[in-house]
């Protein structure tokens, strides 16, 4: 199916009551990755680390010709670029033609992913804000608009349970909210609820954070 979203999510932190003593100085971070896989297979321990990760505080872009992991699935080019200006810290990741067939040894669909960007940037009210795009894709159906934490199900796994689960433009935060947020736009979970297979896939992930340093206001 092919489609196109583009979709901005938003955290604010409340603010604080001022306090009698100095702040320590704050400065905002973030950094990026173009995707990340973490799977166990047949035995089969397959890692990738973060591709092509960014920090605001360096390295400020990286890219990956993409490649192989192992025999689970394929990316391809992707690329991540970090910067600070001022107070405002700004992240950007995405790749494209991602590939994977494992699910088609189970009997599911293979999946792909012809392309896939996600973003996120610090806010001078202290939140942050997130957005994602994606691309064609094929192995499951993507809606033409696509809230907060979208779930897909991939049906097929032994009794009822699932091959895998896909939730596109996944967004996490923390509890109590601090103003961070951290945006995946694919993220592939395996056989969530057991089976022959267990791991995580994440295409494109960024991170942002208006306190990364020097913690935020006593409250």
């Amino acid at each position: 199916m092919r489609g196109r979203i583009l979709l901005v999510t938003g955290v604010l932190l409340a603010a604080a009551p001022a306090v009698a003593h100095a702040d320590p100085p704050v400065t905002s971070t973030g950094w990026g990755s173009a995707g990340s896989l973490d799977v166990l297979v047949d035995h089969e321990h397959v890692v990738t680390g973060e591709l092509a990760r960014c920090d605001a505080d360096g390295p400020a872009s990286a890219r990956t010709p993409g490649g192989a992991a192992g025999e689970v699935a394929v990316f391809g080019f992707g690329g991540t670029s970090c910067e600070r200006k001022g107070a405002v810290a700004q992240v950007k990741a995405g790749g494209q033609r991602f590939e994977s067939d494992l699910l088609t040894r189970y009997g599911g669909p293979e999946l792909k992913v012809r392309t896939y960007s996600v973003g996120c940037a610090t806010t001078t009210d202290s939140g942050s804000t997130g957005s994602m795009s994606i691309g064609e894709v094929s192995g499951f159906t993507i809606p033409s608009s696509i809230p907060a934490n979208y779930r897909i199900t991939i049906p097929g796994g032994a009794a009822g349970t699932a091959l895998a689960t896909i939730t596109l433009n996944e967004t996490v935060t923390p509890t109590p909210a601090d103003g961070s947020l951290v945006t995946h736009a694919v993220h592939v979970k395996l056989f969530p609820q057991g089976g022959p297979a267990s791991g995580d896939i994440y295409l494109g992930t960024a991170a942002c954070n208006p306190y990364g340093k020097g913690g935020a206001p006593a409250s």
